[in-house]
């Protein structure tokens, strides 16, 4: 546990969980309000709540930690690496998680609770993924290049989402729910066994 507060603290964490709460904050203001789909293919008339969309704001920040400024000398530790790590991608999916939630006390449903909790976890997945291939200042890349297309491709003209679009799916959707676990799996993976590429700006 001592080297898991240490990651936390050195990596920067309780300054980015306190950007993400500020973020959840805004959000949770705003729980009863619906983000338009502009579907650019057909004309149709699909929403989602401002909850189910947040969550991608909270991956990204959160992911944007996992570089580690004392990364050479943690490679030379003592003690392997691997499980701080893997306690460390645990600690930033519970907050990920626990953000997700805060909408509740404004009164957001628990479907809508759920479809947020599920957007969480993938939208972690490909920003730690993301941190993995192309530096933690990036963590940004994968997220928002899935996002993008869901948006505006990601709903038919029967106004249902796509098969593909897995974060506009309802949260009884369990092709939706395993999507996001491979993602989230293939994320932590990504980010346990290695450490995150070093961007310019973090090496400056």
């Amino acid at each position: 546990m001592n080297g898991v507060l240490a990651a936390i603290r050195c990596r920067g964490l309780p300054r980015a969980a306190g950007v993400a709460l500020l973020i959840a904050l805004a959000a949770t203001a705003f729980a009863g309000q619906r983000v338009a789909v502009p579907e650019f293919r057909y004309l149709v008339d699909f929403s989602v709540p401002v909850a189910e969309v947040v969550p991608l704001a909270h991956a990204v920040i959160l992911a944007t930690t996992l570089f580690s400024p004392m990364a050479d000398l943690e490679q030379t530790a003592a003690q392997p690496m691997s499980r701080l790590k893997a306690g460390y991608v645990t600690v930033l999916l519970a907050l990920a998680l626990a953000l997700s939630a805060l909408p509740l006390l404004t009164g957001a449903t628990a479907q809508v609770y759920a479809s947020a909790a599920r957007n969480a976890v993938g939208y972690l997945g490909l920003a730690m993924l993301s941190a993995r291939l192309f530096g933690s200042g990036l963590a940004w890349l994968l997220p928002l290049g899935m996002f993008g297309p869901t948006l505006l491709l990601g709903v038919d003209s029967a106004n249902s989402p796509e098969p593909w679009a897995w974060s506009l799916h309802a949260s009884s959707s369990t092709s939706a729910a395993a999507v996001a676990a491979t993602l989230w799996l293939t994320g932590a993976a990504a980010a346990t066994t290695g450490g995150p590429r070093q961007t310019e700006r973090a090496e400056q």
